[in-house]
């Protein structure tokens, strides 16, 4: 098998996708600034898979130069991309931030591969590239009209990967996730953000002495007054990644896919099954409305499933939440053990 080099492969996604690849038979070289992600992750990978070679460069994906030097050492065969700044409000404040780091830092990567002769790349994209929507649920047609720089950030480099192919002759794959949630059901690695902006962290966290949760907003158009989004299990989106990576190796066309269940949960159905999966209330209060927070968030996964082969074997809320109660009650301090 191939060496893959996979930027920002200590974080959540990133080491979920860097533990799927090493189960396929992938030699990984994980490129990552350490800034979000964990170098226990990549650790525990390594000691799980010692067969395969699982290896940790810290860098910086805007210092060219070092990513040229970890691709030719690596004789890597694809990227996986995944480092990126991906906070909207934060993206709202900070834009200039979010450009440099997520379009140029991308950019760079991207001819790094060039440089070395790289052609196969899987590139890490959002939902939030859609904005609005204008129908549920939303294909890979939808108008795609981000309302954050988050969002625009990533659709700036999707519209520039065509020109890339054309000019160099890389082929990519972009994935577009709607709301990643849970944990390896091995129990090997997990979430662990710092500050935590995710629902079901924050959730199951206050079930077990934390901070109380809020809800933000509980009178959109929703059968229940709360949000609706769809939660894909991270290990769901990590298998989609290979499958990504196999159609690109076995000669398959760029393209863009949306990865989700096909299924929207509310917010206030999500905090439920976490007290009934976990046996604890939740305590939490109602807030205001975030700004730029749609009533619904649903994804459409048929071109997935038809062109990628890919299905959500974890689908159901209450697996995810199972994962996700599991990893957080052994491991309340994350990483930091």
């Amino acid at each position: 098998m191939s060496t893959v080099l996979v930027t920002g492969g200590a974080g959540y996604v990133g080491s979920h996708t860097v533990k799927a690849l090493a189960h396929a038979g992938y030699d990984v070289v994980v490129y990552d600034d350490l800034s979000a992600g964990h170098e226990a992750a990549v650790d525990r990978i390594a000691r799980a898979y010692p067969a395969r070679s699982v290896a940790l460069v810290r860098g910086d994906i805007l210092d060219v130069a070092r990513v040229i030097g970890t691709l030719r050492a690596a004789e890597a065969s694809a990227v996986m991309h995944f480092a990126a700044r991906l906070l909207v409000g934060e993206s709202v404040r900070e834009p200039l931030g979010y450009y440099r780091a997520n379009v140029g830092g991308t950019l760079g990567v991207i001819e790094a591969m060039a440089a070395v002769g790289v052609q196969h790349l899987v590139f890490s994209s959002t939902a939030a590239t859609f904005g609005e929507p204008l129908t549920t649920p939303i294909d890979e047609a939808h108008p795609q009209r981000p309302i954050n720089a988050y969002g625009e950030t990533k659709l700036a480099v999707e519209r520039a990967l065509p020109h890339v192919e054309r000019a160099t002759g890389i082929r990519s794959v972009t994935l577009r996730y709607f709301n990643a949630a849970g944990a390896d059901p091995d129990g090997l690695i997990g979430e662990d953000h710092r500050p935590e902006e995710h629902l079901i962290p924050l959730a199951i966290a206050a079930a077990l002495g934390g901070p109380a949760l809020t809800l933000y907003g509980n009178d959109y158009d929703t059968p229940d007054g709360t949000c609706v989004r769809d939660y894909v299990h991270v290990s769901d989106l990590a298998d989609a990644h290979v499958a990504s990576l196999n159609r690109l190796e076995g000669g398959g066309p760029s393209g863009s896919y949306n990865l989700g269940n096909g299924t929207g949960m509310s917010v206030k159905e999500v905090v439920e099954t976490i007290a009934r999966v976990g046996g604890r209330p939740v305590p939490h209060s109602i807030g205001p409305r975030r700004p730029g927070d749609p009533a619904r968030l649903v994804a459409s996964n048929e071109r997935a499933r038809r062109e990628l082969g890919w299905a959500p074997r974890l689908g159901q809320l209450d697996t995810i939440v199972d994962t996700a109660w599991r990893w957080h009650e052994r491991s309340p301090r994350g990483y930091s053990v």
